[in-house]
């Protein structure tokens, strides 16, 4: 099997997907949030606290998370397709005052209704050499 990597207009279209997550991220936008995880139970996402096993798990999460000191700088950003419906994410971020330095995973599907994150993962580790 060979999948083409990185096609111009899919990774394009994938990185705006991710600017458009970060956005909303940091300011707040919880609708938007919701909009681009995959709303079905297989959505999962791992956080530096919680382990949340379905959308609905990741939905309540969000509604329920304070929302104060979001925002953060981010670093060594990964985006790579296969194809042109999968893509991943990857970044490292670091938050004003913090000595740690988190990670994010994205597994992102094209669905009917657009670029879906199906996966995700957060990690904070201590600041150091690579």
């Amino acid at each position: 099997m060979s999948l083409e990597l990185n096609i111009p207009e899919v990774h394009a279209e994938l990185t705006a997907a991710f600017n458009r997550y970060e956005d909303a991220l940091v300011n707040n936008k919880v609708e938007i949030l919701d909009e681009l995880f995959w709303n079905h139970p297989s959505t999962m996402r791992f956080g530096v606290t919680e382990n949340l096993w379905s959308y609905a798990e990741i939905q309540d999460f969000r509604a329920s998370r304070p929302t104060y000191g979001l925002y953060r700088t981010l670093q060594n950003t990964r985006i790579t397709t296969f194809g042109r419906d999968y893509g991943v994410a990857n970044t490292e971020f670091r938050r004003e005052g913090s000595n740690r330095i988190g990670r994010q995973s994205h597994s992102w599907v094209r669905m009917p209704e657009g670029w879906r994150i199906v996966a995700a993962h957060v990690s904070l580790m201590m600041d150091g050499p690579k």
